[in-house]
């Protein structure tokens, strides 16, 4: 009997669940608790984190005397007095340490009389004279809103500075994990409330400047994605090509693991194992349509904080560059959630599933704020016998946007224009159709909408005029893409906002490039 399966809550255990192979990142931090490093295992929710600390501390054993806690099961009582911390750390340490199978250790750190910062600090002297301890807390800004926490970082901060002169002893080393760094997690408590910033003092300042950079990259790469398929082809025999399946859910989420894993799940129990290409497509529609705890944390996000919302507007439908600036407290904030990544010197959505997530939540602003658009929308004229004609959902659209925009505030409809498209299809196909974005990030940058419905698949381009050099580029980019998919017709949607062209319909036509067909429509304003 197979009693394996995909997970996407909590930790992830070999016998239990598909695990990509992840051993070289566990080398590569193993690397950093050898060279008595402290450091923190920042990233999004559910990104493997919890995992990774488990597969560290197997990996640590017998070597080191490894104290695995998580701020998760810390009581409210915990952070009242130094007095409660003091004692209930130690107690969250031995429990710790009896669940692991080590009693006597446990008991060295049952000690109830530690009941100061100056008496914790000349415990953890005594304790860690002769042992290599290695304290790793998990969910570690679940309970840390509050500056009890910043002080137990500065006693450890100032015993690793000690313990490097030969003047004192403490841990080997101090991995802490949660979404947050440290060295913002002042800045978390500030946004929270719970932390009032005194004159001069920097929202930005780490309460332990001793933390080393993390840049283990905690995404899975293609390769461990098929390690993980390749253990379920071994019990299932599906006869999936397996590096051509893991290179398209790759595509999909950028490697974010419970987006990896959300899909195979979806595959294997949801879409009778259809490991194809399409049933990676039909997989991803499930997550992009799901109410999931990433998709609660990015609507929420976006809500809490506006110059969050505006930097994703920019970034997906208002499709501006950004340059990343690692100290830009909007961006860093994005980083943090793993909304976002660096890609060739610019901020980047971190993967498609999220774009399209993005694109849906401004769509759905739109289409609550633009009812006499959407009205003129009908999907029976557009749909017949369960097939979409895409030349004329684009007419329509084309139409529509010209008599009910025409006009306009030129600066108001560049930044409308693609997400009022997208509003328009979303009406069109939802339910059985299904589209995702594939942007590149450059100068004159384009969107490639991808639209699935049924077994067709349509491919439509979505520019803003930039003179007809640059339009007739677009065409080839558009001929090669079409290649690439195997795929002999494209859409191209060009909307021009020069004041010269604002003289009537639509621009529409079909054209013949490099021997596809491109159904070519410039809108005007």
């Amino acid at each position: 009997m197979i009693n394996r399966e995909f997970n996407v809550t909590g930790l992830c255990v070999s016998d239990m669940h598909y695990m990509a192979d992840t051993s070289d990142k566990i080398s590569q931090i193993m690397q950093l608790v050898e060279q008595g490093a402290y450091f923190t295992i920042n990233r999004g929710r559910q990104y493997g984190k919890t995992t990774t600390l488990f597969l560290l501390e197997k990996q640590m054993a017998p070597e080191y005397v490894v104290i695995s806690i998580s701020f998760e099961a810390a009581s409210i009582k915990m952070f009242n007095t130094e007095s409660d911390f003091c004692i209930d750390f130690l107690d969250l340490c031995a429990t710790a340490l009896e669940r692991s199978g080590l009693p006597s250790e446990a008991e060295i750190w049952k000690d109830n009389s530690v009941t100061s910062f100056n008496l914790l600090s000349n415990f953890l002297t005594k304790t860690c004279r002769d042992k290599k301890y290695v304290l790793m807390i998990d969910e570690v800004d679940k309970s840390s809103n509050n500056s009890l926490f910043l002080n137990f970082l500065g006693i450890l901060r100032d015993k690793y500075l000690l313990r490097n002169q030969k003047k004192d002893f403490t841990f080997q080393s101090v991995i802490l994990a949660g979404v947050y760094d440290i060295k913002n997690l002042k800045y978390k408590m500030v946004l929270a409330g719970t932390h009032k910033l005194q004159e001069g003092e920097n929202r930005q300042n780490s309460p332990w400047n001793i933390a080393i950079d993390f840049e283990v990259d905690m995404s899975l790469s293609a390769k461990e994605i098929s390690s993980m398929l390749t253990e379920y082809e071994k019990d299932y025999n599906t006869g999936m090509n397996i590096g051509e399946i893991a290179s398209e859910i790759h595509k999909f989420t950028n490697g974010y693991p419970f987006l990896v894993s959300r899909i195979c799940q979806h595959i294997d129990k949801r879409l009778n194992k259809d490991w194809t290409i399409q049933g990676v497509n039909n997989a991803a529609k499930k997550v992009i349509d799901e109410k999931n705890m990433l998709a609660d944390d990015l609507s929420k996000n976006m809500e809490s904080y506006p110059d969050l919302k505006k930097l994703l507007w920019d970034l997906t439908v208002g499709e501006r560059n950004v340059s990343f600036s690692s100290i830009n407290p909007t961006v860093e904030l994005a980083v943090t959630f793993g909304i976002v990544e660096q890609r060739n010197g610019l901020v980047a959505i971190h993967n498609r599933i999220f774009e399209t997530t993005i694109i849906n939540y401004f769509a759905t602003e739109k289409e609550l704020r633009e009812s006499r658009f959407m009205r003129r929308t009908s999907k029976d004229e557009i749909i017949e016998n369960n097939c979409l004609n895409m030349e004329l959902l684009i007419r329509r659209f084309a139409n529509h946007y010209y008599e009910v925009y025409s006009g306009k505030n030129v600066d108001f409809l560049e930044n409308e224009c693609r997400v009022l498209f997208i509003t328009y299809l979303r009406a069109i196909i939802n339910g059985v159709g299904f589209y995702h974005i594939e942007s590149e990030i450059r100068e004159n940058r384009r969107t490639d909408v991808i639209v699935d419905y049924l077994d067709k698949q349509f491919i439509i381009e979505l520019k803003l005029w930039y003179g007809e050099t640059a339009h007739e580029k677009a065409y080839a980019q558009l001929a090669n893409y079409l290649n690439s998919k195997n795929e002999d017709t494209g859409y191209m949607v060009t909307f021009d906002f020069r004041k010269e062209n604002n003289v009537g319909k639509p621009q529409i036509d079909w054209r013949k490039y490099n021997g596809k067909e491109i159904f070519d429509v410039i809108v005007g304003f």
